[in-house]
């Protein structure tokens, strides 16, 4: 009878590992399962993932276009039109996540652009405000206060 202190594996749960190299008759032996030559022969022959065999890569077939400014500050971005459809008064990052307007997750400074109109006073709390979309907030009688990014 099985108990815990002589329980054993079923048959066939245990694979004995690959040891090759070890002469003809383990059936892999001289060359080692890796066939004749090549690269993939060779110690430490394994390409990288992106590597396409010697035809010229994807990164450098891609024409480079342009200026990539590596220091660009990204934000958040959030939209008068968008601000139309919150009931609250003072808007705060974390109003504006609660109805997912914002990804407070990514790390990165909210900023409020000026596209459609606002039509109540409210406050709004950002990291950046655009000029148009200030003017905005401010003549419907809003106000708007900045974060510390």
């Amino acid at each position: 009878m099985a108990e815990l202190s002589n329980l054993r594996r079923p048959r066939g749960a245990h694979r004995d590992r690959k040891r090759v190299g070890r002469g003809p008759g383990s059936g892999l032996g001289k060359t080692s399962g890796r066939g004749h030559k090549g690269h993939k022969a060779r110690t430490g022959g394994n390409t990288k993932a992106w590597f396409e065999g010697g035809q010229m890569p994807l990164q450098r077939r891609v024409p480079k276009r342009g200026f990539n400014n590596p220091f660009r500050k990204k934000y958040e971005i959030v939209n008068l039109r968008d601000l139309k459809r919150i009931e609250e008064e003072t808007i705060t990052l974390d109003v504006l996540a609660a109805h997912r307007l914002v990804d407070l997750g990514k790390g990165l400074p909210v900023k409020i652009l000026g596209t459609g109109d606002i039509d109540r006073k409210i406050t709004v709390q950002a990291h950046a405000v655009s000029a148009g979309a200030r003017s905005k907030i401010e003549a419907a009688g809003g106000s708007v206060e900045l974060l510390e990014s």
